[in-house]
């Protein structure tokens, strides 16, 4: 591996510009330089600071703060008002990530990278491709994800879907050190968008779906869908469900070479035939270049077909043997919060997890639920705040036709008022007759929905899935809806 530089390291300037576009360049090309950040909190002296222009606030007001902390120079994309060496370039986001693939030496050209892309199913088939290549290929394995990030067996901790391209790089830069030949990682449409994903080229690529969401920020479900489309543009062969509305639109932006899947019959290079949904299991034999394997994957629901046949893919296009795949995944595991069972010793009832805060994700495992639940489907979700309202009323429509019993709740409020939330979803159940009850506090609407179960019902608590807190306001408060439960069970015990 390349030796890259760690805190005591200085690089040249000349050497972290390298392959940067720059409009003026008003600095001394053999600066040495210390470290590259873009929070002036964290410049320290021989620095160089990244001014960004951000969604909250503008980078460039923080110069004179940065300067203060000791920058070497700055990065911008104005002027600096003041007297200080500086490189001007037209983005300072895609300026951080090739400074960050320099400054850490282009980690992901040393490990082969794979990236899933959709609105539903990434979590999970991120996790069952880390499994069948570590399985089959005896891989040490990177994960960059919602849930955690994880070099092999350890896991760190993560704040978003993927981390800004500095960090990124260093993660790289880290699984690589520590042995990494592969990294799995979500590549979420923000990351495409705002360059945190730039400088790296993916070995494989894979889209799952596309629903409803982040509309708040694409503002347009085509513009939603061309932005993860910018991935099929930067990797060697893409894995595209065809099944979807929008599987035309991808391939048609595509410079890669492209390998198709389908459950439903439609022309694809990889088929699913035999389609049989348990309720602990879903069983499929999957068909490529007139080879067959019989394919068991133990997490329930149709989703779960289709996350097979994603990682299926990507895995062919890693040339891993067909029956090996199938192999592997019969031993894979669910994942926390994505249709997890929550223990309920001594009761006749189900309780279920999901992450599903979609309409499409609440459709999809209301249905899958529907598919194998022998008594009543009890619904407990709600909506987050500071999201797109659009999906408000379209989640309580799907809520009241695919459940018995809906309560609808609280999610993460953020900033808004929860009530108001809450009245928005209530506008798509209007016409429906299916009993409801709206309880704000999501501790109390769990224990409501424990209390009504009765035998053979399945609960499905919606929307947190593998989160442990709740966010009021612009705080985290602890809440674990597994606790919750077990809670409930002891205060009735």
């Amino acid at each position: 591996p390349q030796a890259h530089p760690t805190k005591e390291d200085t690089m040249k300037l000349k050497e972290l510009l390298h392959g940067l576009d720059v409009l003026e360049l008003h600095a001394d090309e053999t600066l040495d330089i210390t470290g590259v950040h873009y929070d002036s909190r964290q410049v320290m002296r021989g620095g160089l600071f990244v001014a960004i222009s951000g969604f909250q606030t503008d980078g460039h007001k923080y110069i004179p703060k940065a300067a203060e902390n000791g920058a070497a120079c700055i990065v911008c994309e104005k002027k600096p008002e003041m007297q200080i060496p500086y490189v001007l370039v037209s983005d300072a986001r895609a300026a951080l990530a090739v400074l960050g693939a320099n400054w850490f030496g282009h980690p992901a050209d040393d490990m082969r990278v794979i990236g899933i892309t959709g609105t539903n199913g990434k979590t999970t088939s991120t996790y069952l491709l880390k499994h069948v290549l570590e399985q089959t290929l005896g891989a040490k394995v990177g994960l960059i994800g919602t849930i955690q990030n994880m070099i092999g067996d350890e896991i760190l901790h993560t704040e978003r879907t993927t981390p800004e391209s500095f960090e990124l790089q260093k993660l790289f830069a880290d699984m690589r050190d520590a042995g990494c030949t592969h990294v799995i990682m979500e590549v979420s449409s923000h990351a495409l968008v705002l360059h945190r994903a730039d400088q790296i080229r993916f070995s494989a690529a894979v889209f799952t779906n596309l629903t409803e969401d982040h509309l708040d920020f694409h503002k347009t479900m085509d513009a939603y869908c061309d932005a993860k489309a910018m991935l099929f543009r930067r990797c060697e062969t893409g894995a595209v469900n065809v099944d979807d509305a929008y599987a035309k639109r991808i391939m048609e932006q595509a410079d890669c070479r492209l390998l198709t899947y389908s459950a439903q019959g439609n022309p694809a290079s990889l088929m699913a035939e035999h389609v049989e949904l348990f309720s602990d299991r879903v069983e499929f034999d999957a068909v490529y270049q007139n080879k067959r394997a019989s394919v068991t994957l133990g997490i329930p629901g149709i989703f779960s077909v289709y996350n097979a046949l994603g990682v299926i893919a990507a895995a062919l296009a890693l040339n891993i043997p067909l029956q090996k795949i199938a192999d592997a995944l019969r031993t894979a595991q669910s994942v926390k919060g994505r249709v997890e069972v929550v223990p309920t010793p001594g009761k006749d009832y189900t309780v279920l997890i999901d992450y599903s805060h979609t309409p499409d994700s609440l459709e999809n495992i209301l249905k899958a639920v529907r598919g194998f639940c022998t008594g009543r489907v009890i619904a407990v979700f709600g909506c987050g705040g500071d999201r797109d309202p659009y999906k408000r009323p379209v989640m309580g429509k799907i809520a009241a036709e695919l459940s018995d019993l809906a309560i609808v709740t609280s999610d993460n409020p953020r900033t808004e008022d929860p009530y108001k939330i809450l009245r928005q979803i209530l506008a798509g159940m209007q016409d429906t007759e299916t009993p409801y009850e709206v309880i704000e506090s999501r501790v109390s609407a769990i224990g409501r929905a424990m209390e009504l179960a009765r035998k053979n019902d399945v609960i499905v608590l919606c929307g947190k899935g593998h989160e442990t807190y709740q966010e009021i306001g612009h705080e985290k408060y602890h809440l674990d809806e597994r606790e919750v439960v077990a809670s409930y069970l002891e205060a009735k015990a």
